[in-house]
């Protein structure tokens, strides 16, 4: 079971708290028997029982405060413990609280400093004063004495505190009041209640009470960019009526300002300049404002605010800037007229007609500036291109802005063409002419045909080959004689050439590139060969055989100068090296016959004599006029005899052949005049050629 009994605070010793015998419902003599006894749950022992009565008293000063602190409810808890049977009883003692303290100030005195110019309304918080009791006999008001500056106003909290603060109701002014004396007294609830006082004494301190003044609520300006440092904006004026360091003023930019603002610009505190101190760039900002204070020197100290607007004035102090969006630097040559090559951004940051941009290229390259719209253009190509003409363009694109002075920007876009195989190879010479000595040497160089190719790489790799001939004659094959090296186009006798079989060759060289597909071109190469002196003149008349004589007669009574025979000689070379001429080298009678240098003939000089013998032996040399010249020998004898029959038969057969003999050399003189002007006539036109 528990019992629950309700007493007061601070009872004096065995006040009655309640019967324990009574409220069991249990006899006393009883209570007695069972051995009573009271065990408490705190270390002291407020109560004890008299088992005599069953009264439970107060054996100790019981304070609330003390063992409950602001708690709004305070129980003390005993236990009642009786033998046959054992039993428990729970006491529940409810400590009620009587107002027995007065709410407390920290301190007897508050000392307050406040400023002349202290706004109405403004709050001064004092220390609020503390009373330990609860519910109504706690702290509940607070009364402010009698004044007419002030007002009291108490603040309470959630947790039942109050707080009491000032409240300017009316301003101060320290010239006609230095100190204010209140009394602050704090009261609870009790009954009678009781109360606090505490002294506050406040102290108006002088106050910069009046402030700087601008001349204006606002300043403008304008700069040209780029202005040079140093450069004046603009000069503020305050003024301060106060007297002494209150009126004292200092500029000052406030803080309000970015920090690239406070590097841009600069104000003098003494005198209110402010100054260009680092770069104006239009295209960075348009406008500043700048915000400026100004503070006396009072304590406090007073402000103003004023803010100064500058405006920026551009300027063409930046060149266009050329952006490649898309740009290929190989361009095949091929491309038609209108490939696009490059997408160029042009942008210029200053504004208006300076900011306008302009591109252009130079009219000489075949390359052209589309506008797609503003501020992008397209460079096409503008004619059909050439590689082999010029193989690499260095295009300047050209960005004008519209200020004064205009400034421009230069980028150039280097093109290279990339080449495709356009072009056959051309041949130094359309033909040529070449001469060759007979006998030359197997392997020999006769010729070397260049071509060239104007195209690159692969597509100007060259390859040389000698066409067959066309005809069904394969001794005219010009492969049978000639080689060419396919690369160096060195042309090559595989055998010697003969003259006296072949004085002419032609045939024809084609070269080839190594583009796919390949082209090709011709060119005509004619071989002349020059005869050389390798073959000795041959006699055809008289014909005799080796180690013979031919035998000639004449009559004794033979006049001069009268012809005996003719030498005949064929040269199977041309040229000088077919020009034949005779000699009379050896006779028996030198002074006796003679021989015709060019045409042989071999007359008798003088009338012969019965002393002359009657035979003479004449060894006659034909010589070629080469170099080294060639020569044949023939040996005639001339008999002299009377005309008999046989004699008469050999004069038949001299007239004869006499009159045969005319019309040979005929034959021949004209033969070598002819092959002798066709050399000549194809020596000259080799050398107009060769010039």
């Amino acid at each position: 079971a528990q019992i629950r009994y309700s007493i007061p605070e601070e009872l004096t010793r065995g006040a009655f708290v309640g019967n324990i015998a009574k409220d069991l419902g249990t006899d006393v003599a009883k209570l007695a028997a069972a051995n009573l006894q009271v065990l408490s749950d705190s270390d002291s022992q407020y109560f004890s029982v008299n088992v005599n009565t069953g009264v439970i008293m107060v054996s100790e000063r019981i304070d609330r405060e003390q063992l409950c602190g602001q708690n709004p409810r305070c129980f003390l808890h005993l236990k009642l413990a009786i033998e046959n049977p054992v039993e428990f009883y729970r006491i529940e003692v409810e400590i009620l609280d009587i107002n027995d303290n007065p709410p407390e100030f920290p301190s007897d005195e508050v000392s307050l400093r406040i400023y002349e110019l202290a706004s109405l309304g403004a709050r001064f918080p004092i220390q609020p004063a503390q009373d330990p009791d609860v519910g109504t006999n706690t702290l509940q008001t607070y009364h402010l004495s009698a004044n007419e500056n002030f007002n009291l106003n108490v603040k309470a909290r959630t947790d039942g505190g109050k707080f009491p603060e000032l409240v300017l109701e009316r301003a101060l002014d320290r010239e006609l009041r230095a100190f204010h004396h209140l009394v602050l007294t704090a009261e609870d609830g009790g009954s009678p209640p009781q109360s606090s006082k505490t002294r506050i004494t406040i102290q108006v301190l002088d106050a910069n009470d009046n402030h700087p003044v601008f001349d204006r609520p606002s300043y403008g300006a304008r700069l040209v960019e780029n202005s040079p440092l140093g450069t004046l904006v603009v000069k503020l004026n305050a003024t301060d009526v106060d007297e002494g360091p209150n009126g004292d003023i200092r500029y000052s930019l406030s803080s309000h300002n970015s920090a690239a603002l406070r590097q841009i610009f600069a104000i003098d505190e003494q005198t209110g300049e402010i100054r260009v101190q680092g770069n104006l760039d239009f295209e960075e900002a348009t406008v500043y404002e700048i915000e400026v204070e100004a503070k006396d020197m009072g304590s406090p100290t007073m402000e103003e605010h004023c803010s100064v607007v500058v405006e920026i004035t551009d300027v063409n102090d930046n060149a266009p800037e050329v952006i490649l969006t898309s740009f290929s630097s190989s361009l095949s040559e091929d491309a038609p007229p209108g490939t696009v090559v490059a997408v160029i951004h042009v942008r210029d940051r200053d504004s208006g007609e300076q900011g306008s941009v302009q591109c252009h290229v130079s009219p000489d390259l075949p390359f052209q500036l589309r506008k797609d719209y503003e501020h992008q253009y397209s460079l096409l190509t503008s004619t059909h291109l050439d590689r082999e003409h010029v193989a690499y363009y260095n295009v300047t694109v050209s960005a004008s802005d519209l200020g004064r002075p205009p400034l421009s920007h230069h980028t150039i876009l280097p093109i290279a063409l990339a080449d495709v195989n356009d072009n056959a190879p051309q041949f130094e010479q359309a033909s040529y002419e070449v001469l060759v000595a007979e006998n030359n040497p197997v392997g020999s160089v006769l010729v070397t045909v260049s071509a060239a190719d104007p195209d690159s790489e692969q597509n100007s790799r060259l390859s040389y080959s000698i066409l067959p001939a066309g005809g069904t004659d394969p001794g005219l094959d010009p492969t049978r004689y000639l080689s060419i090296h396919p690369t160096s186009g060195q042309v090559s006798a595989k055998l010697p050439f003969d003259y006296e079989q072949t004085t002419y060759l032609q045939f024809h060289v084609e070269v080839s590139d190594g583009g796919s597909p390949a082209l090709r071109n011709r060119t005509l190469v004619h071989v002349f060969i020059v005869d050389q002196n390798d073959n000795a003149p041959r006699v055809h008349f008289p014909r005799a055989g080796e180690d013979s004589a031919t035998q000639f007669r004449i009559s004794p009574s033979t006049a001069p100068p009268a012809l005996i025979t003719k030498v005949v000689a064929i040269d199977a070379d041309s040229g000088r090296n077919a020009w034949l001429s005779y000699h009379l080298v050896e006779a028996t009678d030198p002074g006796l016959f003679s021989v015709a240098l060019r045409s042989g003939e071999i007359r008798i000089t003088r009338a012969l004599q019965e002393t002359d013998a009657s035979a003479h032996e004449l060894l006659v040399v034909v010589r070629d006029a080469g170099e080294p010249p060639l020569s044949t020998a023939v040996t005639l004898v001339v008999l002299v005899e009377e005309k008999g029959p046989e004699a008469l038969q050999g004069s038949e057969a001299r007239a004869t052949d006499g009159g045969g003999l005319p019309m040979i050399t005929l034959y021949l003189i004209v033969s070598l005049v002819l092959i002798s002007t066709v050399s000549l006539v194809g020596l000259a036109a080799l050398a107009v050629r060769c010039l």
